[in-house]
């Protein structure tokens, strides 16, 4: 009895009390803009990006989560952005976001209309930065930057 608490407690802190680890994906598009959507839960622009699935692996994630929510193809991962741990970074929980670079290509479409309002490609200058969803200000920031961030 012993051991089954023991793994028990152990299993529930591994689902509670550990963050969850997600992507931010910045998808260019052969003309140089980036995809962004406007999220259903706080209609705030953000980058595309999800939750790894159990048995997923970060490219895995990349492509699926990109695909899901704006109907576009990665053709190459380019690079590592930055991974983002802050607590404060998602209001919904405390995650872990690894950000990536890909070119992406394809016909921008609403994959989940329950997770996405609006897919739109912006030019850089034309990103609507000031009032991104969660910390993808920065994470837009960092990238122009050329920056690699642990944060």
């Amino acid at each position: 009895m012993k051991r089954v608490w023991h793994f028990l407690k152990n299993a529930m802190g591994v689902i509670f009390r550990h963050p969850v680890t997600g992507t931010s994906i910045i998808a260019k598009l052969p003309d140089g803009r980036i995809a962004m959507m406007r999220r259903r839960d706080n209609g705030l622009w953000g980058l595309p990006g999800g939750i790894v699935d159990w048995g997923e692996d970060l490219p895995t994630v990349v492509r699926r989560e990109l695909w899901e929510e704006t109907g576009l193809e990665v053709t190459r991962i380019s690079r590592l952005v930055g991974v983002y741990s802050d607590f404060d970074r998602d209001p919904r929980m405390h995650s872990i976001c690894v950000v990536v670079e890909v070119e992406a290509t394809g016909v921008m479409r609403i994959g989940d209309p329950l997770e996405v309002m609006e897919v739109l490609g912006f030019y850089p200058e034309e990103l609507p930065l000031g009032n991104l969803s969660h910390d993808h200000d920065r994470q837009l920031r960092d990238y122009f930057d050329g920056l690699t961030t642990l944060a």
